[in-house]
């Protein structure tokens, strides 16, 4: 799957930001809990503007990624509705920007705005390429019955299952252990 570059960076920073919570995250713990892990993962993705580095701040990240998972797993018309609403509530007034190492792409939201409403806008932006191209069905749950991770899959064929190599590595695992156990019998 091809999106612009833009919205493919904005997708893969929200499959790690939602994969952060204690349900889906490696550890089983929130890797999101404190100021200083969410400035590694800004610093990680390379999120410019104003970012405050509170307890406040930290705790509408949080919010945000709930919203945002609530989202991944909507059908497309929903979908509409709900990102319509995302950008309205922020008053997001595209424009195109480039800055750092980034060529053109598209903000909607001042410099400064919170963070988290950068982040919700930015994600909004991203889906709307995402439901345009009708491929909802890329934004998926890890297929492992133990995780509940989130991916998208911009594999050409779209066959992606897992979140991870290594939740795919353990389900490869899993069913060979079956094969040989119904294979021995």
């Amino acid at each position: 799957m091809h999106f612009a570059p833009d919205t493919t960076d904005v997708l893969a920073f929200d499959v790690v930001l939602l994969n952060t919570s204690a349900s889906a995250s490696r550890s089983g713990a929130d890797e999101l809990a404190t100021i200083e892990q969410l400035g590694g993962l800004l610093a990680e993705s390379g999120f410019s503007g104003r970012i405050d580095h509170d307890e406040r701040e930290l705790r509408e990240v949080h919010e945000a990624r709930a919203e945002l998972r609530r989202l991944w797993s909507l059908d497309r018309e929903t979908m509409v509705g709900e990102v319509n609403a995302l950008l309205a509530a922020a008053d997001a007034t595209p424009r195109l920007v480039r800055h750092d190492d980034f060529d053109w792409h598209v903000h909607a939201t001042a410099d400064d705005a919170p963070l988290a409403v950068r982040i919700r806008v930015e994600a909004a932006l991203a889906l709307v390429d995402v439901i345009r191209s009708d491929e909802v069905g890329r934004l998926r749950a890890c297929e492992a019955p133990d995780c509940d991770g989130v991916l998208v899959d911009l594999s050409r064929n779209g066959s992606k299952r897992f979140c991870s190599v290594r939740c795919g590595n353990r389900m490869n695992m899993v069913a060979f252990r079956a094969r040989q156990s119904t294979d021995g019998a």
